[in-house]
């Protein structure tokens, strides 16, 4: 990718950003509920007492000036602190994002692998016994709901076998989270994969190649991976940046922390900057790997930058 082309994408992106920043902002101010009252939990408290709470957080300020200050201080990774807690709130994300990441990585990992071998078995040699094996797999990876398959897998592999434990935050606790998360990766990747195979392998190319006595593997993995890639590189992409923000389940179930679970005890407490600045970050996660989904393109296929 050019960098006229890259800086060309990355400006693109702020008007994302802004709506994204724009609706999260006023969707927080219209969900019920005085985020000082929630604060209080019940305790009595005078109006005069109430009215300077709400000018230490800055709530008694004009929705237009409110706004503006938040969109100011979001381009420069400043979100304040939050009335829940009074820490800051980039402390806190900071605190929860690695595990997230951690499950996000876990996850994908195990998605790629488990959905791309599925894919390319059902794509060489499509409808078969084979096929529809491996589909119907994916299909069950894909509509099993994830906190379903979570339930199971504590169940079956640390309740009954004792192979894994369920809480934690080591390596040997984040399998059952990973595997529970990458499933559905698997399921959309591995149908998009085979029809991607199946339309590669037809291509003329292909027969040219399997003309020169080459071997099955050598052509699938030299000649028809390579252009099979793109198709499914994108849905990877959108993926992970969704695991990033939207692991909540997964964190829920195996009782992990992380941001997602970091956001909905905020959006419970209507804590505005914690929500608002989770919601920075996992959309500027989505722009940056969108951007670099590009980047993956021109040096699969050089001709996309053409």
């Amino acid at each position: 990718m050019t960098t006229r082309r890259l800086l060309g994408r990355l400006l693109g992106a702020i008007p994302t950003l802004l709506i994204t920043w724009t609706v999260v902002f006023g969707a927080m101010r219209l969900v019920p509920g005085d985020p000082v009252l929630l604060m209080l939990q019940g305790t009595p408290i005078s109006d005069g007492a109430m009215d300077a709470a709400r000018a230490k957080l800055g709530l008694d300020r004009p929705l237009v000036v409110q706004y503006v200050s938040f969109i100011a201080n979001a381009a420069v990774g400043d979100f304040g602190d939050s009335f829940r807690s009074r820490q800051k709130v980039t402390g806190l994300i900071a605190a929860e994002f690695p595990f997230t990441l951690q499950l996000a990585f876990g996850g994908f990992v195990i998605g790629v692998l488990l959905g791309a071998t599925l894919g390319v078995i059902a794509g060489v040699w499509p409808n078969g016994w084979v096929d529809t094996l491996c589909m119907t797999l994916a299909l069950a990876g894909l509509s099993l709901p994830s906190f379903w398959i979570g339930m199971i897998l504590i169940q079956v592999f640390a309740t009954t076998l004792g192979w894994v434990p369920v809480l934690g935050t080591g390596f040997d606790a984040l399998i059952l989270p990973a595997i529970s998360t990458g499933l559905f990766i698997a399921g959309g990747l591995a149908r998009l994969a085979r029809n991607s195979i199946i339309e590669v392998m037809a291509q003329d190319y292909i027969r040219t190649a399997r003309a020169k006595g080459l071997s099955a593997v050598r052509v699938v993995a030299k000649h028809a991976m390579r252009n099979a890639l793109i198709p499914p590189l994108t849905l990877l992409g959108i993926q992970f940046a969704v695991l990033i923000g939207g692991a909540v389940v997964t964190e829920t179930v195996f009782a992990r922390p992380g941001i997602g679970r970091l956001l909905v005890l905020a959006v419970l407490e209507k804590d505005f900057p914690v929500v608002q600045g989770i919601v920075v970050l996992t959309t500027a996660a989505y722009v940056l790997i969108n951007v670099l989904i590009d980047i993956a393109y021109g040096i699969i296929d050089p001709r996309v930058d053409a």
